[in-house]
């Protein structure tokens, strides 16, 4: 079975060896520096698209969770967002101009008490619903595993098949990150815990799953971390945020940031510390135009 096969049956797919050894040792190497000036902060700090998000752990102490849009302030990261091998595995989805909505590193730090994602369906994120048209067929989230990706060390858990059930508007009343994945949710949505699949990776496999998809990971019980690059890519007819990724399959250049989620950019572009959830659950809609 092709990737594609795997991805149209099942809502998610694996892509063995996308990136070379030399690639992941880069690509780790920028994680350490982004965590590094990230934990100079005491707790989560904004700059326009830039989130780190700090939560104070009851075992380690200050703990960078995940870190968004790194590219705009990484070079290297940002040539690994627009990498012909991403383009040539999602082109055949989504095509070949191409807007990016997600652009996320992830760390799930041995020891740490909190490094679970309860179950959810990315669609939630993708507010104002207005602004992303055809969801289902023109929206791809990836993920470059940096570390080996195992159970016990909380590797993203995909329910096979659920990509057919719509939009369920499951875990939108908390953060996902201050979750965990309980066979109880899935229950309460008469999903059978068969259908759990394990997203089992060696560093430089890539995973991919679409909007609908119900996924979530446990936590962290390893002595190992488990760092994930997010990139989520959008077909540009079809939505009316984010940055432009490939033009005919050219790659873009970062500029000065637009609307992708952080809907205050234009009244908030400062520097400052957040108080709250970082990025709000958007209701209901927002007036276009979005992007200034």
């Amino acid at each position: 079975m092709t990737y594609l096969e795997q991805y149209a049956a099942d809502g998610f797919a694996i892509v063995r060896g996308a990136f070379e050894e030399d690639d992941i040792a880069c690509i780790a190497c920028e994680f350490d520096r982004m965590k590094a000036e990230g934990l100079k902060h005491p707790r989560s700090f904004r700059h326009k698209n830039i989130l780190y998000l700090i939560k104070e752990d009851p075992l380690i102490g200050r703990n960078l969770r995940f870190m968004h849009w790194p590219s705009y302030i990484s070079p290297l990261l940002a040539r690994y967002r627009t990498d012909p091998r991403l383009l040539a595995i999602i082109e055949p989805l989504i095509g070949r101009d191409i807007k990016q909505i997600i652009n996320e590193l992830i760390w799930k730090t041995p020891g740490a008490c909190q490094t679970g994602y309860s179950y959810h369906q990315d669609a939630r994120f993708r507010r104002p619903a207005s602004a992303y048209r055809s969801l289902a067929s023109a929206y791809v989230q990836t993920a470059i595993a940096v570390d080996p990706h195992r159970p016990e060390n909380g590797c993203l858990r995909i329910v096979r098949g659920s990509h057919r059930l719509g939009d369920l508007s499951i875990g939108t009343q908390q953060s996902v990150y201050q979750g965990s994945t309980e066979e109880s949710d899935l229950r309460a949505l008469g999903i059978p815990h068969g259908d759990v699949v394990d997203i089992i990776l060696e560093p430089g496999d890539l995973a991919l799953w679409g909007p609908y998809a119900i996924h979530g990971s446990g936590s962290n019980t390893s002595t190992l971390d488990r760092r994930a690059y997010l990139n989520g890519y959008v077909r540009a007819d079809d939505c009316d945020l984010g940055e432009w990724a490939f033009h005919g399959g050219a790659p873009c250049e970062l500029g000065e940031p637009v609307l992708v989620q952080y809907m205050e950019l234009y009244r908030r572009p400062d520097p400052h510390y957040v108080e709250g959830p970082p990025n709000p659950y958007v209701q209901g809609e927002i007036s276009p135009p979005y992007n200034e």
